[in-house]
């Protein structure tokens, strides 16, 4: 299935009722008015939280994307305080501390916090790179660079999500430096999804031998997410003027982008998702672009019935949170509907320790949605 939508109908709705929202599926017969949900603050006043993740205990790591600092906000005591600063970072365009991940052990003697950002290297090339960092007590210590990226990063279209999935392996999507060629050469990282441990090596049954790369053919992402029922990784893209996209990303697949993108050619997703072998199309596709900026599961959200199991995105041009009904087998999309506007622009979304989504803002909030 592929659903399209147009400037003037980019909202699905959807159907509230209690059969068949366990897998996030719209129940039949039902009402089809949409909850209302609202967005409590958590903490304010920070500096453009681009990135942020939740530690067991309910701390908040976030990444300033301008300063490259990683701070820690504690809800409990509100403290707020600073974990590490991350040297050389760049912030032209796109660029800056993008991304945050905390090892899948934290609590359990692997006390690591995962960074990625666009750094200078020593030669002053620009390389979009993931380093682990150890917590002590709550400082940042003996930090090491796990990956580099030897592809020297763009202005625009570096990307950022970095996430551990359910196999223990950390995942991210890196942007292909603005240059649509990057996303079809496979001797390269850019316009990739990557897989690695947690020391940055390659496991040994990624589909390319020798190779970090998961799947090819992507622009730009700045969100994805694994659902808590199939495992499977779930993807949004950033188009060019065309084609905003949600990805089902499969092992080793082609999603179709590279230098003969053409928004012009009235043949949507076909146009910007054409070249290398057997290109994927997505299973949604937005012109106008919405620019998706996060990208979340409900899984004990505490939203009420009909958002259980559903998939939850965020889109920077519009303010718009968007819930996405899966179908029954969880491989494509049903319907989804816009679900709340926030005041300012989105950046990124988390599940809390508690199942809990928040979001943070352009407006330097964090923000939990409820009920």
């Amino acid at each position: 299935m592929r659903i399209r939508f147009l400037a003037m109908a980019v909202s699905v709705a959807l159907v509230v009722g209690l059969a068949g929202v366990a897998s996030g599926q719209p129940p039949s017969g039902a009402n089809p008015r949409v909850p209302t949900i609202s967005a409590q603050t958590v903490v304010s006043g920070l500096n453009y939280p681009a990135a942020f993740t939740f530690a067991p205990d309910g701390r908040i790591f976030y990444g300033e994307r301008f300063t490259g600092d990683i701070r820690i906000y504690d809800p409990v005591s509100h403290s707020n305080t600073l974990f590490f600063h991350i040297p050389s970072v760049v912030t032209n365009g796109e660029q800056g501390l993008l991304g945050l991940a905390l090892h899948p052990q934290y609590a359990e003697g692997k006390p690591y916090v995962y960074a990625y950002a666009t750094r200078k290297a020593p030669d002053t090339s620009l390389h979009n790179q993931i380093l682990a960092i150890k917590d002590v007590g709550g400082t940042g210590s003996s930090a090491k660079v796990i990956f580099s990226n030897p592809t020297t990063a763009g202005t625009y279209h570096d990307g950022g999500r970095i996430r551990f999935g359910p196999d223990g392996m950390l995942y991210v999507v890196v942007g292909e430096g603005h240059d649509a060629s990057n996303a079809q050469d496979l001797s390269n990282y850019a316009g990739k999804s990557l897989r690695m441990t947690g020391m940055g090596k390659v496991p040994p049954d990624n589909p390319i031998p020798g190779s970090l790369i998961w799947t090819y053919g992507l622009r730009n992402s700045f969100g994805f997410t694994f659902d808590p029922e199939t495992g499977r990784l779930w993807q949004t893209e950033n188009g060019p003027d065309c084609n905003d996209e949600v990805n089902l990303l499969h092992r080793g697949h082609n999603y179709g982008w590279g230098p003969n993108a053409n928004c012009s050619d009235p043949n949507p997703p076909a146009n910007t998702n054409q070249d290398g072998p057997d290109p994927v199309f997505p299973l949604a596709y937005f012109t106008p672009t919405i620019a998706p900026v996060g990208t979340v599961f409900c899984e004990g959200c505490g939203l009420g019935a009909s958002f259980e199991g559903t998939l939850l995105f965020a889109s920077y041009n519009d303010h718009e949170i968007r819930r996405v009904y899966l179908t029954a087998d969880r491989k494509d999309i049903s319907s989804l509907a816009k679900v709340f506007h926030t005041s300012a622009a989105p950046l990124s979304m988390e599940a809390g320790p508690d199942g809990s989504v928040y979001f943070s803002s352009e407006d330097g909030s964090i923000y939990k949605l409820v009920p």
